[in-house]
């Protein structure tokens, strides 16, 4: 039986572990933190419960595969809700578009703007349902070993007819003219970390995703995926050990051989880094000739997602809204702008997530959650130094528009606990290059053949698997890079 010493218990590296330990791999699972998750982590104090980083559950079927394929029902691990509505966003006039998954009643808000409109967004719907096949069946779901299975004529044909060149933004409005419709169906792609003016067009399937799949909510919230993971995974015979920093990635000869953790070795048939990828770069691997193209100076020239900022907030009242909500700034291309020069937004968006709306067992008997996210500026290439005066401005800011929402008018006066979250907070908790929480930016030239894969043919028995690797980031997309990986390691090894 090989051994496996996996780097980090994040999302991808707990169901990289799943996929191996069920094929007869022996997986341990070394993480730097006090438990499992990666990003995908948990606050809780004084009877709140707050999910560090994500909160949005799409495709729901990406989950239930991942316990499905190891031989146990999904529902015995984790119980979904669909949200309806899934979302409600808010415009500067005042204006809010409740998004929902239920198409007559969605059909309606939308000819609300007019009957060209609602054509152009159903038309929408179905060039990117055809895209998001194309896409997910010929470049997503697979690894990209050498140059000749990406440079060919059948790849270049499907990029052709995917229209990547074109960003989201430009891809939209071909579609529908309302600027409140383009933003509606742009935003997402911050989900990713990258402005929907220069991403690319590929992005435009979030919104298709959210509308044809629905928005899901998990039952104790989004931390309980990674509990259950870990569940499944010490169930199938993998060990887990906390609090173990990995200091390196031994190679010999080109070759793998295992991991220092605090000085000690742990000897390995195999190596896979869930890692951040740039940081695992620059950190893990000492000796230049075994970096391959990555070398420290092409690590800091590449290009990073957007961070956040996150206040974590438990309030002693209850407050009627939706559990999930984005506000827009007045000038939306000036904030995405401004968020990807390296600047604080003067003006910007922020999202809204209370799950104690149809969760109560997250908060004390009258109490509520809320989340609050403002996409920051990664540190990449940028001055920003988050100190308390930096955060308190952000802070005031913040709260000043959440006032503003009907029935918020008091919040300030009702915030009992709270926590701030920067990103030298997810560079410092998370190994996380520059504090760009969704690792590399999905640019066209950081994206399929020319991401990092799950392979480095410098170094043998050495694998990478996250967000910051083929095929990007997000929770669903992830899961399909750990599938990569297993499939990539069984490959090799049986």
């Amino acid at each position: 039986m090989k051994k496996i010493s996996i780097i980090g218990a994040g999302t991808s590296g707990l169901a990289a572990g799943i996929r191996l330990q069920s094929q007869g791999f022996q997986c341990e699972i070394y993480e730097k933190n006090e438990a499992v998750g990666g990003r995908m982590y948990q606050i809780k104090e004084q009877g709140f419960t707050f999910d560090v980083g994500p909160t949005i559950v799409l495709m729901p079927k990406m989950y239930q595969e991942l316990f499905e394929m190891s031989g146990v029902k999904s529902e015995d691990y984790i119980q979904m809700q669909l949200l309806e509505p899934m979302n409600t966003i808010h415009y500067p006039d005042s204006m809010a578009l409740q998004i929902s998954s239920n198409l007559p009643q969605f059909i309606s808000q939308l000819e609300s703007f007019s009957e060209k409109e609602t054509a152009g967004y159903l038309a929408y719907l179905a060039d990117v349902y055809d895209r998001y096949v194309r896409a997910k069946n010929v470049f997503l779901d697979i690894s990209y070993r050498k140059p000749s299975e990406f440079y060919n004529f059948k790849t270049f044909h499907q990029l052709a007819k995917l229209r990547t060149l074109n960003n989201a933004y430009q891809s939209i409005s071909s579609f529908v003219k309302e600027d409140k419709l383009r933003k509606a169906l742009s935003f997402q792609t911050l989900y990713v970390g990258v402005s929907p003016f220069s991403g690319p067009s590929i992005y435009t399937i979030i919104p298709m995703i959210e509308l044809l799949f629905g928005v899901w909510y998990i039952k104790g919230g989004m931390y309980q995926m990674a509990k259950a993971m870990e569940r499944r995974f010490l169930e199938l015979g993998g060990k887990i050990h906390l609090n173990r920093t990995v200091s390196e990635i031994v190679i010999e000869k080109g070759i793998a051989k295992g991991i220092k953790v605090s000085e000690q070795l742990i000897p390995s048939d195999i190596v896979l880094s869930n890692a951040d990828f740039p940081w695992a770069m620059k950190n893990l691997i000492k000796e230049r000739k075994n970096k391959g193209k990555y070398s420290d100076q092409k690590i800091d020239r590449m290009k990073y997602s957007s961070s956040a900022f996150i206040m974590y907030f438990g309030l002693s009242k209850k407050y009627q809204t939706t559990v999930h909500q984005i506000h827009f700034a007045k000038d939306f291309k000036k904030n995405i702008d401004q968020l990807f020069e390296g600047v604080i937004p003067e003006d910007p968006s922020y999202y809204l997530y209370s799950p104690t709306q149809i969760d109560l067992d997250l908060a004390p008997d009258g109490c509520e959650v809320l989340y609050v996210l403002v996409p920051v500026p990664s540190l990449h290439q940028t001055k920003l130094v988050w100190n308390n005066d930096a955060i308190q401005n952000l802070r005031r800011q913040i709260l000043g528009r959440i006032k503003y929402i009907k029935g918020f008018e008091d919040i300030e006066s009702h915030i009992i606990y709270e926590k701030i979250f920067t990103p030298e907070t997810f560079r410092d908790l998370f190994n996380l290059q520059f504090g760009a929480t969704f690792g590399l930016q999905p640019s066209f030239f950081q994206s399929l053949y020319f991401r990092p894969q799950a392979t480095m043919k410098q170094v043998k028995n050495l694998y990478f698997v996250g967000s910051s690797n083929h095929p990007g980031a997000g929770v669903p997309i992830v899961l399909m890079s750990a599938k990569i990986v297993a499939n990539e390691i069984m490959r090799d090894h049986v």
